[in-house]
């Protein structure tokens, strides 16, 4: 529910302009040499690392294991060079949401090491997607859900997309898909819904994705924002609409020194 703005010096999305991710799914395996440009991007994704986990230090800190959740934003490439997300339809036997697009990810487990662990833990667990397959890049700003957990999305890279064999969980999954990820700086298939928790209001971000094969999905609440935010991040721009969320941090920040 919570969104976190992207820089301020981004430059506004142009619905005329191919967008521009800053990250490339070259393997030191398929490029014997590094170009300049594939030098700069990947040197630019240590320095979002670098900023974002500065930024996050207070908080992991002071973030228990039982509020705490991860989610996996897997992308890869598409037939036509564009980047991709993996995303699920959650099972309708599910307590929680039934029914509802989501990115693969769940609660921390006692023995999970760190956010990076829990993601991937539970993307094996619910899409079959094996850990070896995925090059965490970073960890973005956490997010607080409807429940009051602390989301941490988790971005990682899958270069080889073609062994990746999709196993799902029928208890927990109903459906896989994937979706571009510049659809979310988007306004086309883009509504905003008004919304209160408690005192604080917000808007709900809906986007509408009609896959050939799969039907009509509507990706919106949690899952929405952190795409929002993951891809005004690659894509080093802000989304052609009006976000109107608010800076949940502070709260976030409240709730779990009480």
């Amino acid at each position: 529910m919570a969104f976190f703005p992207p820089n301020s010096q981004l430059m506004n999305c142009e619905s005329n302009k191919k967008l521009q991710p800053i990250i490339n799914f070259s393997s030191k395996e398929d490029n014997e040499e590094i170009s300049d440009n594939n030098l700069h991007e990947n040197c630019y994704i240590v320095g979002i690392k670098e900023y974002i986990t500065t930024r996050n230090l207070h908080l992991s800190k002071v973030i228990s294991r039982e509020k705490r959740a991860a989610v996996l934003i897997c992308l890869f490439q598409g037939l036509e060079g564009e980047i991709r997300v993996i995303l699920t339809k959650r099972s309708m036997k599910l307590s929680t949401h039934p029914g509802e697009v989501a990115l693969p990810g769940g609660k921390m487990d006692e023995e999970d090491l760190d956010d990076s662990v829990t993601a991937l833990r539970e993307a094996k667990e619910e899409i079959g997607l094996k850990s070896s397959l995925v090059q965490v890049i970073t960890n973005l700003e956490p997010f607080i859900s409807l429940h009051l957990l602390t989301v941490v999305p988790v971005v990682g890279l899958l270069s080889r997309i073609e062994e990746f064999k999709p196993l799902l969980n029928a208890d927990e999954v109903d459906a896989i898909f994937d979706v571009p990820l510049d659809i979310f700086l988007k306004e086309e298939n883009h509504r905003r819904v008004e919304k209160e928790w408690g005192r604080w209001k917000y808007v709900c971000h809906i986007f509408e994705y009609e896959s050939s094969k799969k039907g009509v999905y509507q990706i919106g609440g949690l899952t929405a924002s952190i795409l929002i935010h993951a891809a005004s991040i690659i894509y080093q721009t802000t989304p052609s609409f009006s976000e109107c969320l608010p800076d949940f941090s502070q709260l976030q920040f409240t709730l779990n020194m009480n």
